[in-house]
Order: C-alpha cells, then structure tokens, then sequence
C-alpha cells in the first residue's frame, strides 16, 4: 500500500529503467524532501502537483475519446474488444475470462455474480471510506492544519468534487486503452502476457501507461510522465509524513515518556527511511496479487484491514460507554480476523480464470466487500460487549470529544493528564551552545533532523493564547452557510451519477 504502482509501471515504461531502480530512486528524492521539509512541503508540493495532474489527465481523456469517437461508440466498441487469442498454454480458458461483462458500465451489479455486488458497493465500499476520509492518518493531518472549520469543510467539500473525476479521467480512458490495445491489454494466455508486459496474470495495469505512450505526442508525453511522477510522489509524500507523524507521537512516546522534541524528530525521520526500505520489499507481492488487478488488490487489503478502525472510529462519537479496554480488543479482534483472511490469500492466492485456489472456502470465498461489512460489525459487537463489561470513562474526560457532550463548555481532563508528555521534557533543540558557528556537516544535519530554528521562543501567555487559537472551531456565519449549502450540492452531484450510471 505504500507504492502507486501504475505511477511506476508508467515511469519503468516511459524512462526505460528497471522498476525496481525507478522505484529506488523516486522514494530516494521523495524521502528526502518529505524528511526535510516536513508537512508544510507536502502540501505546497501536493498542491502544485494536483494542477499538473488534472491538466494532464484532462488531456489524455481528450485524446482518447476523439481516438475512440465519442462516448457512444467507446460504448459500442468496448463491448466486442476481444483478443483475438484466446488459447494456449494447454489451457481452457472460459469465453468469461477474456469477454467483457454485460455490467460494465454498471455502478451497481449483481448481489451474488458481480465482481463489485451492489449491497457491497452500498454498505462494503462505504465502510472502508469511513475508514479512509475520516481516520487515516494523511487526510486527518490535512484537516488539522487547516486555517480555520470553514477552510477545513471548504477543502473537504473540493476533494468530494474532485473525486467524482477519476471515473471520467482513469477508469473511461482505461477502459479505451483496452478498445485500443486490445491484444495487450486484454491478454489471457499467460504466455502472450508475459509476451507483451513480463507478468502472466494479465496485463491489465498496463491499460492507463501504454495508451499515454502510444496515443500522446512526444512533448505531451512528457507532461504525463510528470503528472505521473506527481501522483507517485504526492501519495508517497503523505503517507512517508502521516506515518512518521503516527509512530513518533503514538508509539515512541510510549516507550520513551521522556524523549525530547529533538530524539522525536530524529525517530520520525529514521522511520521514514524504514518505510521506504518497506516500500521496495512490499513490490513483488503487488505484481502478482489479485490476478494482476490492482484495483482489487487496494479495495481488498482495505476491506480487510479498515472496517475494525471505522468501526471505533464511530462507536467512539456516538457511544460514549464505549472505553479504552472495548475500544482495543475491537481493534485487535478486527485486526487478526483480517489478517486470518490476507494472509490466506497471500499464500493460496486468489481464484481467476485459470486457476482455482485452494484458500478454505469459509475463509476466501465471501467476496471481499461482504467481509468487510461481517468484520464491520463483528468490531462493533466485541467493543460494545468488552465495553459494558468494564468500568465507564467518565464525563469529565469526553467533554467535547463525543456526540452527547459536544456542545459542553466544561474544562476537559485528558486521562494521560496526569503523566509528564514530551512537550514537558527539556527542549534542546537549541541547547548546544547555539551561538556557536556550526560547520556544513552539523548545518546539513540540523536540516535532516529538523532542528533548525524557526523563531523566537515564546512566552507561556503567547503559548497559551496560540493553543486557544487552534482550538477554536467557530465560524463565521456566512461562510459556514456557503459551504453547507455547497455540501448539499456536492451531495445531489453524488447521487445523480450514482442514480445515472446505476
């Protein structure tokens, strides 16, 4: 989950390098600007990035519909794109395996047959959603440094509008590639698939790359390698920065109370080179996973790994008896039932149209969507019961931290309130003789660890006054009426396609 692997695929395609030698050297330099520059780069940097990427994406849908033309013979032609060969290998390869499926321009499929089904898109896909839009650590982040609510719920609000383009912009133009380059990407012999993108699963992830190298002209095919090179970086940005910030403030903490602002911001930079080093090892299993299509493989390690998190994620607002102790063995009854399941798959593989696996049926044969919505509430029964079986947390401590007592004004506790944190610890970040002059190395490796200085230090009154500031969560009137009203249409927008592509 660490690597957009169609960014990379596209880079190893259009620059001729070795993936794994591309791959090194885009988590090199991303790694390198995300340690040193820290939050504040990654959203300038994603900023910028999200223009380039729309424009491009814009561009290439452009070029593809004129080559197809129009919708509605893209609608015709996708539906006879057929390879031509369809035998090989000594195989039996089914008319399913490699003929487009009547629902395909279907949001909503059969309950039972469909390789999406409908009640799992509803409630499946929403569950992982929750998890991702309202608990991950790299959109919560994003809210948390926002200006004001207004410029929180306003971003929000832009990021629900540009989620509806990727069908338009990725999944269409795809789904083109396949019309296009129809030997390729619809291959099914695993020979002819090796022949043509070195993986005999299929070469269905090649779909997006090829079409912008054999359908864009030379120069706006160099736009697209930098839009691609600018969805690599941008996801892997803020999953190097969100997770550093998750293991420095939720785990080192607990095992150094004492650690200093300095010793955190040192961790927090090595735990990034970790998860690179992660990054590069986690490759060989995305190439084989799910058959060669990575949608599934995102939507399915989602689907077993999300739902116990959504699942506290909710009870925690809108329950207030639910506890520490409920809240962890939910999580942990969640997480090895959902590992029980991915793991199974790892080492039985998947069932596709060549192969059968031979994962136990009770483990892999509920499609993946289901098993969320099962562990979803299997979550939420263990949390509830360990909960009520175990002493309440009190009032005083949840004073604007769950539904009922949103509104109170009364004075919070933190239950760690008592515990010395390490902001309370020495801060030496600029305890070493700081008049000092400091040479290049000791310069290059206070920008590493982030020690430079920022600014004046400030008084207890002005720390004071700041903190207040970024507690308060008030808005003004007519903005706050501006961007609920721009909610409820971004609302009507999302149930309107829904309803026309259902």
């Amino acid at each position: 989950m660490f690597l957009s692997h169609p960014d990379s695929i596209f880079i190893k395609l259009a620059l001729g390098l070795d993936l794994y030698l591309a791959i090194f050297i885009l988590l090199a330099v991303t790694a390198i600007y995300t340690i040193t520059g820290g939050l504040a780069s990654v959203i300038y940097t994603d900023t910028l990035q999200t223009m380039i990427m729309l424009i491009g994406s814009f561009i290439l849908m452009g070029y593809a519909f004129t080559e197809v033309g129009g919708y509605e013979s893209f609608t015709e032609k996708y539906m006879s794109a057929i390879p031509t060969i369809v035998e090989g290998d000594n195989l039996t390869i089914s008319s399913k395996c490699y003929t487009p499926q009547a629902d395909s321009f279907h949001i909503f499929r059969d309950a039972v047959t469909g390789d999406l089904p409908w009640p799992g898109t509803i409630l499946g896909m929403t569950i992982v959603a929750l998890w991702y839009w309202c608990t991950d650590q790299v959109i919560v982040q994003r809210c948390l440094s926002g200006k004001n609510m207004s410029h929180v719920k306003a971003a929000c609000i832009l990021c629900g509008y540009l989620k509806l383009l990727p069908m338009f912009l990725m999944v269409m133009p795809g789904m083109i590639s396949r019309i296009l380059y129809t030997e390729k990407v619809a291959c099914v012999v695993p020979s002819e698939c090796v022949k043509h993108c070195g993986i005999e699963v299929g070469c269905t992830n090649y779909a997006y790359p090829t079409m912008v190298l054999e359908l864009m002209p030379q120069g706006l095919r160099g736009l697209m390698l930098s839009v691609m090179l600018a969805s690599l970086m941008s996801s892997l940005t803020s999953i190097f920065n969100s997770a550093s910030t998750l293991f420095t403030m939720d785990l080192y903490t607990k095992i150094r109370k004492q650690a200093s602002e300095k010793e955190l911001l040192i961790a927090g930079r090595l735990f990034i080179i970790l998860l690179t080093v992660i990054s590069i090892l986690w490759v060989p299993l995305i190439q084989v996973s799910q058959n060669g299509q990575l949608f599934h493989y995102i939507e399915a390690v989602s689907s077993y790994l999300g739902p116990p998190i959504a699942a506290v994620f909710l009870l925690a607002i809108f329950c207030k008896r639910v506890n520490e102790q409920g809240a962890f063995w939910g999580l942990v009854t969640g997480l090895v039932i959902g590992l029980i399941r991915m793991i199974a798959e790892f080492v039985y593989g998947t069932n596709s149209c060549l192969d059968t696996s031979d994962c136990p049926k009770i483990i892999c044969e509920v499609h993946y969507l289901y098993f969320a919505i099962i562990l979803f509430f299997v979550s939420i029964l263990v949390t509830l019961g360990i909960s009520l079986l175990t002493k309440p947390i009190p009032d005083v401590h949840l004073y604007r931290l769950c539904w009922a007592l949103r509104n109170s004004t009364e004075e919070r506790i933190d239950l760690e309130g008592e515990e010395k944190t390490y902001e309370e610890a020495g801060d030496d970040v600029d305890e070493d003789n700081p008049e000092e002059p400091r040479g290049c190395l000791r310069k290059a490796y206070d920008l590493f660890c982030g020690l430079q200085k920022t600014g004046p230090k400030l008084s207890k009154e002005e720390e004071e006054a700041q903190k207040k500031k970024l507690r308060d969560t008030s808005e003004m009137p007519l903005w706050r009426t501006i961007v609920n009203i721009n909610a409820i249409l971004l609302l009507a927008v999302v149930i309107f396609l829904h309803g026309y592509f259902a």
